[in-house]
């Protein structure tokens, strides 16, 4: 077991890719998120938009010339990316005793043969999932300015990005106090007004089963008591065995919990977000940043297990059209 405390590893390149970043960016991780993920597209990333508007069948005349109506329409964003670290840190013996017991969780493991795969992998999972969930709290309250207090500033997340274009009335439709929005109404009527408000683009997209909100944690929970207190049967059903993914007229309702750093930070702990889950977008790259690696070693001066990550990430709305959202200015 020893050798997992000295022995260095490092990953770049190809193995960088296939053994550290796309586990943890498909999957269950990836699904957790709820989001489209984007990896390793060139950089700049640039995403193509296409719109084609009016109708594309004419009459066929065997005399007439081309005829195929107006040009379709080409949009692209660029998501900004920002390259950042990821490091941790653990005292030998903490280190120790959390790989181990990462292995002997695992029930199809022999304790009398472990070999340094079976190490190295326990290792590599205890540092992807610290940086899955830093992923996750960045995408949400990241702030590179740091004016919000939240302490993920390594790039711009989703909800300051939504806060700016409600502020700058960018959205298609959005509440910008809605705290006195669900003073005022029920939390049924407030999601209601989402989509009665959405955008025709946005409704269009209805069918492909994509649309969701994403709410915060507060907004879920009056979901939930409202549920609770208007159907019987059902609800004991559900105060039995749980709810494994709350609908709203045949949307996922998609709970976005950033507690505790969202109640220290001036963002609102109130939000909801109604877009197809495809316009909201994070993009890594791991290809084309410079010095990208995954590292882990052992520092016999501080007597500690270091990891670090160097990566480039960033998120992005790509079209605004498509955003009905709340929340607290």
């Amino acid at each position: 077991m020893s050798n997992i405390i000295v022995n260095p590893k490092n990953y770049t390149g190809h193995e960088l890719e296939t053994i550290f970043f796309r586990p943890l960016l498909t999957g269950p991780s990836a699904e957790s998120l709820g989001i489209r993920i984007l990896y390793n597209m060139p950089m700049p990333t640039v995403v193509q938009m296409w719109d084609r508007q009016g109708n594309v069948l004419t009459p066929f005349d065997e005399q007439s010339s081309w005829s195929g109506g107006t040009k379709t329409t080409h949009y692209q964003k660029t998501i900004p990316m920002s390259r950042v670290k990821a490091e941790n840190a653990f005292s030998a013996s903490d280190y120790f005793s959390t790989v181990f017991e990462l292995i002997t969780n695992r029930p199809d493991i022999n304790m009398e043969d472990l070999s340094g795969t079976e190490l190295e992998a326990a290792e590599t999972e205890l540092f992807r999932r610290a940086i899955a969930d830093s992923i996750r709290m960045n995408l949400w309250l990241g702030d590179k300015g740091g004016t919000l207090a939240t302490g993920y500033n390594s790039f711009d997340g989703l909800l300051k990005i939504v806060k700016e274009r409600i502020a700058a009335d960018q959205l298609h439709y959005s509440i910008s106090d809605l705290s006195s929005e669900l003073e005022n109404s029920s939390v049924v009527e407030v999601l209601d007004k989402f989509i009665h408000n959405a955008s025709p683009r946005l409704k269009g997209l209805f069918d492909d089963g994509e649309v969701a909100f994403f709410v915060s944690p507060s907004i879920y929970r009056l979901y939930e008591a409202y549920l609770d207190t208007n159907y019987g049967n059902a609800a004991y059903h559900d105060n039995q065995y749980g709810r494994k993914q709350l609908m709203f007229h045949g949307f996922p309702v998609i709970e976005i919990n950033l507690e505790p750093a969202i109640t220290s930070s001036s963002l609102s702990k109130d939000f909801v977000i109604f877009t197809d889950r495809r316009n909201l977008v994070m993009a890594v790259n791991t290809a084309d940043s410079p010095g990208s690696e995954v590292r882990m070693w052992y520092n016999p001066d501080e007597m500690e297990n270091r990891q670090r990550a160097v990566f480039a990430i960033g998120c992005e709305i790509l079209d605004e059209e498509l955003v009905s959202a709340g929340i607290n200015a």
